[in-house]
Parts: C-alpha cells; sequence; structure tokens
C-alpha cells in the first residue's frame, strides 16, 4: 500500500514545493518593484532637494533631513535672471511661457552641474546656485552660461524668435545651509547677507548694461584672477546694505574687438572712473571717450559718459559719497578680540598716514611707512592665524586665503605708490578702495565671524 501511494505523496510535495516558489518569486518581484519605486522616488526627490545638498548636510537620505538642521560654509552664490520676461511672454500662452521658461531652464541647469554647481531653487525665470568648492567653478559656469545662452539664441533666430538675455551676478562668503519651512513643507537652502548681495549684483548688470558682475569678494576668492577678463566697475551702494561694495565686470563673452578694445582700455576705465567719483569731470570725460575709440561697443563706458555729461547739465552726481579723507575707526570694525582689534586700530591708522601723504604731496616717508606697514601685515595676519589654530577654526582656510589676497593687493598698491608714475588722486582712491574693502568688509564680516567663535570656544565647558 505505502509502495503504492509514494508516487501521489511526491507528486503532492512537488506541487506544494512549486506554489511556494511560486510565491517566494512573486514575494522577490514585489520586493525588487518596491526597492525600484523607492529609488525612482529618492531620485525624484532629488531633482526637489539636489543629492550634493544632502551630503553637504551629511545626509545619507532625503528621508535623514530634519527641520533645522545647519552648517556653516562658505561658497559662491550665483544669481542669474532673464532680461524683459515680462516681454518676452506678453505674447505667449501659458503653456507656451511654461514651454520656453524649461526649455531655457533645460540649457543653463547642465552647464551650472558640469562645474561643481547646486542649483538651490528656480524662482520663475531667475536661477540660485551654489558652488561650494571654489569661486572659479562659479565664474567658469557663469562665463559657461553666457556661452550657451549664445548657441541658443543662434538656435531661437533660426526658430524666428527674439534673442533672450540675461543678467547674472556672483558673490562669495560665509552662508548658513540648513532646511526651513514648517512641519508640513521644507525645503533646503542657505542663508546669508553674501546671498542678497548676489541677488543684488544681478540686479545691477541693468544698470551698466553688461551680463556679468562679480563682488570683491569673489574676486579675491579666485585662484588666478589673471586668467579671466576682469576690470573694477564701481563703488555701489545696494537695497539693503549701509556698506557700499566694490564690483566688478567680466567680460570674456564680449564680442573679440569689444573685449580686446576693453583690455587695451582697462587702466584708462578704472582712472576714468576714478575720477569721476572725485568729481574731476573733464578728465573723466577725456578717459571715457578714449576706451570707446578703441572699444565703440563697451557699455559701462557709454553709461559713465552719459552720467558725466548729465553732471555738467544738472549736478547730479551717482557716487557713493564715501571717497575722500581717511576713514575713520567706527565700533563695526570691532572684533570683539583685544589683541586682533588693537592690531587693526594701528594698521587703520598707518593706511590713513599714507593717504594723507599722498594727498599733501609729501613723499619724504612714505617709502618708509609702507615698510613699517608691510611687515605689520604680515605680523598681524601671522597673529591671527596662530589663534585660529589655538581654537581649530573650521574656516581657517577660507580665512587665510582672504589673508594672501589682501597681501597680494597691498604689495601691488605699494609698488604703484612707490613707483611715482600715478597720480596722487587716483592712488588716494586706490588706498581708500584697499581700506574699504579690507576694513568695512574683511574686518566686518570674516574677522568678526572669527572673534564670534573665539568667544563662543571660551564659553563652552
Amino acid at each position: 500500500m505505502p509502495i503504492e501511494q509514494e508516487p501521489s505523496t511526491l507528486a503532492w510535495f512537488k506541487d506544494e514545493l512549486q506554489k511556494k516558489m511560486a510565491a517566494l518569486e512573486q514575494e522577490i518581484a514585489a520586493h525588487r518593484h518596491t526597492r525600484d519605486l523607492l529609488r525612482q522616488t529618492e531620485n525624484a526627490y532629488g531633482r526637489f532637494v539636489p543629492h550634493q545638498l544632502l551630503k553637504l548636510l551629511n545626509a545619507q537620505s532625503i528621508l535623514d533631513l530634519k527641520l533645522g538642521e545647519q552648517t556653516e560654509k562658505s561658497m559662491t552664490i550665483l544669481f542669474s535672471d532673464i532680461r524683459d520676461f515680462t516681454r518676452l511672454s506678453e505674447f505667449m500662452s501659458p503653456q507656451q511661457t511654461f514651454s520656453f521658461i524649461n526649455s531655457y531652464l533645460g540649457e543653463m541647469e547642465p552647464v551650472i552641474s558640469a562645474h561643481g554647481g547646486i542649483v538651490d531653487k528656480y524662482i520663475g525665470d531667475a536661477i540660485m546656485a551654489l558652488f561650494p568648492s571654489s569661486a572659479d567653478q562659479g565664474l567658469q559656469s557663469a562665463i559657461a552660461m553666457l556661452a550657451q545662452l549664445k548657441t541658443y539664441n543662434e538656435g531661437r533666430e533660426r526658430a524666428s524668435y527674439p534673442p533672450v538675455k540675461i543678467g547674472i551676478g556672483l558673490n562669495t562668503g560665509i552662508v548658513m545651509l540648513g532646511t526651513i519651512g514648517g512641519t508640513q513643507r521644507m525645503e533646503g537652502t542657505v542663508l546669508s547677507d553674501a546671498v542678497n548681495l548676489a541677488s543684488r549684483l544681478e540686479e545691477t548688470t541693468k544698470t551698466y548694461k553688461t551680463p556679468l558682475l562679480i563682488s570683491e569678494h569673489t574676486l579675491n576668492a579666485l585662484n588666478n584672477v589673471d586668467s579671466y577678463c576682469i576690470r573694477f566697475l564701481d563703488r555701489i551702494r545696494v537695497k539693503g546694505k549701509t556698506q557700499p561694495q566694490s564690483v566688478y565686470e567680466v567680460f570674456d563673452n564680449d564680442l573679440e574687438a569689444t573685449r580686446v578694445g576693453k583690455l587695451a582700455s582697462r587702466p584708462q576705465f578704472e582712472e576714468g572712473v576714478t575720477y569721476y567719483h572725485l568729481k574731476l569731470i573733464d578728465r573723466a570725460i577725456s578717459l571715457f571717450q578714449a576706451c570707446l575709440i578703441q572699444a565703440p561697443e563697451d557699455q559701462p563706458a557709454q553709461v559713465y559718459l552719459q552720467r558725466c555729461l548729465n553732471f555738467q547739465q544738472t549736478g547730479h552726481h551717482e557716487g557713493t559719497g564715501e571717497v575722500g579723507g581717511t576713514l575713520e575707526w567706527r565700533d563695526e570694525f570691532l572684533v570683539g578680540f583685544d589683541e586682533i582689534d588693537n592690531q587693526h586700530h594701528e594698521l587703520l591708522a598707518h593706511i590713513n598716514q599714507v593717504a594723507l601723504m599722498i594727498s599733501r604731496e609729501d613723499s619724504s616717508g612714505i617709502e618708509e611707512t609702507m615698510q613699517f606697514l608691510g611687515d605689520y601685515v604680515h605680523f598681524h595676519f601671522d597673529s591671527e592665524e596662530k589663534i585660529m589654530r589655538e581654537v581649530n577654526y573650521p574656516l581657517m582656510n577660507d580665512h587665510l586665503r582672504e589673508h594672501r589676497k589682501l597681501v597680494e593687493q597691498f604689495l601691488r598698491l605699494k609698488a604703484e605708490i612707490t613707483s611715482g608714475s600715478h597720480d596722487k588722486l587716483y592712488l588716494g582712491f586706490q588706498i581708500q578702495l584697499f581700506l574699504f574693502d579690507w576694513f568695512a568688509n574683511h574686518t566686518t564680516k570674516t574677522d568678526r565671524h572669527l572673534g564670534k567663535f573665539i568667544r563662543d570656544a571660551k564659553v563652552k565647558p
């Protein structure tokens, strides 16, 4: 009997095994589907919260993000915006408008990513991008965006569409990177005064009719300034900031003839800007006219020439009103650490002394004073570096980079002063720029951040 039933028993076990195998395969397939769905979901979330941003916040997944998480970092911020977008979209349907924006953004986003940038957000037709690794990547991205825009416009021209123009502003500084929002909706972003300045610079491109502006902070963060076409453009007061800022034009994307002409006339242009701020309008006019002979399409030179003519007719001057005399010590320069503050006091006094010597055409002690300043600058920076190492300051490398740039500026200024080949008014203006950029920006931003870190480090158990 058992022998006769054995085949049926084996068949039953085989049938049960097949059923379990089929169920297991279905379960495995379901797990694979869930895994693929999770991967797709993670990738989809990555389009809203970039994976690079998660990495900077030390999060492995978007699921690890919590509201209020933050970290401080020095980075370069880029803002770009389409010029006359309202006019361009005036005769478009809503669907056409969205198609146009997505077409344009689809051209720009890969360029930003290729240069190590993170698109933080799209604000309509505007782009805010972050470059955490280097200012050079940010500037190279901006230059590449303008080059890609040229190719994009060639396609629009073939389709009988009007060309697109954009403005780009870049600034570099310490930002707070983190998550903001509420319990039901949050996003990762950066918050800082440095972000606001980048946005204002983008808006300022409209004033000077030029597509790309950078702050002195970004200029000083570049590894090799001479590899770009850059010139000093102006001292401006931007909305929301009390301290005027030095602004620089980057014109690598100009047509070759204009670019070559701007490079050749750069000394005359920067002297023209100096004399405009000093209200020596006749000198400024002749210099800007000389610039336009070499580069007739030099838009900022045209803007300045018109300003000069307006001043002659109306007396209206668009300078910041800060030029002339010396820079007085202000409480906002205080870092809160006596050793650093005392050295800043002495440095300011001696640099002001050089400015007065130049204005009075007294060269008797200028070389001696400049030599003292050179030695003192190195002593001061060495003192700060020692302090940063003692407190294990996390942004020390960025701080030291600014020191190196300030030393380079000082040595260049020293060479110009001691050469005797420059007008004393021009040199006085250059000294003031050095003072403003150092004390009004490096001291009130970078050094004060260090001072706060030192104070916090002292109160920690």
